[in-house]
Order: C-alpha cells, then structure tokens, then sequence
C-alpha cells in the first residue's frame, strides 16, 4: 500500500515523542552543559603526557622524538634534555627539556600514543579547549600536557589498568635480570680471588726451588 513507510514512521516518532515525557532514557536532548553525556571508554581528543608521581622527575616521556618524527601533521615539538633522571625501572633516561603540541594542527589520530615505547603519551577527553586567541593560546607546553596517572585512571579506568600491569611486569623482569647478573658477577668475583689465592706457607710442594722430601731422599 503506497504511504505504509510514511505512516510507520510517523509512529516511531510519535512514540518517541509521547514515550520521552515518561522514560528519561528516551530524551534526545540535553541540556548542555548543566547536563552532560558520559563519554565512552575509547573517546579521544588530543595528547598527553602521563606521568608518575611528580610532574617533573616521574615523567615518563624520555624524549626519543618517535612520536615527533612519526606524527602525520608535524605538531610535535620536542627538545631533549642535557642531563638524565631514573625511569620507573631505574635507568638514566633523558626526558624533554620542551614538549610542545600545536592542538590547532593535531588531528587527534593516536599514532603519537601507538609508536611509544614507554607509554608515557595518552590521549585526553577534554574537548572543552577554544581560545580567543589562533596561535600561542593553541600551542600546548609541557606543564599543560603533563598530567598524572590517577587522571589517566580517571578518564581511561581500562586502558591505564593493562598500562600499569604491563609496566609492572617490564620492572619485575628487570629486576629479576639485574639480581641474577648481580649474582653472577659475585660468583665470577669469587672465583677470580680464589684463583689469585697464594698457596699456604707449609706448603713445600707449592715452593718453586725448594726440595721435596721424596728427593731429598
């Protein structure tokens, strides 16, 4: 019959219409931004860098500039650092001396967060970031960026959840490493003094250019 779609339609949406003065869940509206949305797990919008701690010595960034060399629009800005500070594994690692990100130019793609190697770069939900002002007020510096582990909890409660067990993991087969060449360099350290060991004094044998009993004899 021509016009069922039409009529179907008009249902759904008169359904939805009476249906949204009683069920809450139906109301497409809301009143932004007393209200809000909750945003999912996986929603991304631009960089961060995480770290542990304290902003500055439990940065986890290293400033290997992978993420810089790799980000498709060139809004990266790294400079490395002189000196070196402990990682969560307690190797010198250098970190960035500057981190800038042009947030007008970032696409918000995520590569920068799947080529590090030491997950020191996340991506935040904050979408709230307009400025007055086009190029200094969207260039984002290291001490905006920087955010700590318990926000990224916050925002990514999963995602930070399997970071911090892979991160645990990496440090406990670390340390089982570095017990096991500390032991072996203690047994090889053992063995060399042994070595080096001058025979006792009553050993005539051990003498060069003494006599032995038996050829005395």
């Amino acid at each position: 019959m021509i016009g069922t779609g039409i009529l179907k339609g008009m249902a759904v949406t008169a359904r939805n219409f009476v249906g949204s003065y009683f069920e809450k869940e139906r109301l497409i509206t809301v009143q932004y931004p007393e209200e809000r949305n909750p945003l999912p797990e996986n929603y991304r919008n631009f960089p961060i860098l995480i770290y542990d701690d304290d902003p500055q010595a439990g940065l986890r960034c290293v400033a290997c500039k992978i993420c810089e060399k790799e980000c498709p629009p060139q809004c990266i800005y790294i400079v490395k650092s002189d000196d070196k500070k402990p990682d969560y594994m307690g190797k010198p690692q250098f970190y960035p001396k500057v981190f800038d990100i042009d947030i007008s130019v970032c696409m918000s793609c995520q590569i920068c967060v799947e080529v590090c190697p030491f997950e020191a770069i996340k991506m935040d939900k904050e979408f709230e970031l307009s400025k007055r002002e086009r190029f200094d007020a969207l260039l984002s510096r290291k001490e905006e960026l920087s955010k700590s582990n318990d926000y990224y909890h916050k925002i990514h409660p999963l995602e930070a959840a399997a970071v911090d067990k892979n991160l645990a993991d990496a440090a406990a087969v670390a340390e089982v490493k570095k017990k096991a060449a500390a032991e072996a360099a203690a047994k090889a350290a053992a063995a060399k003094a042994a070595a080096a060991k001058p025979p006792p004094a009553g050993d005539a044998a051990s003498v060069p250019g003494k006599p032995t009993p038996s050829s005395q004899q």
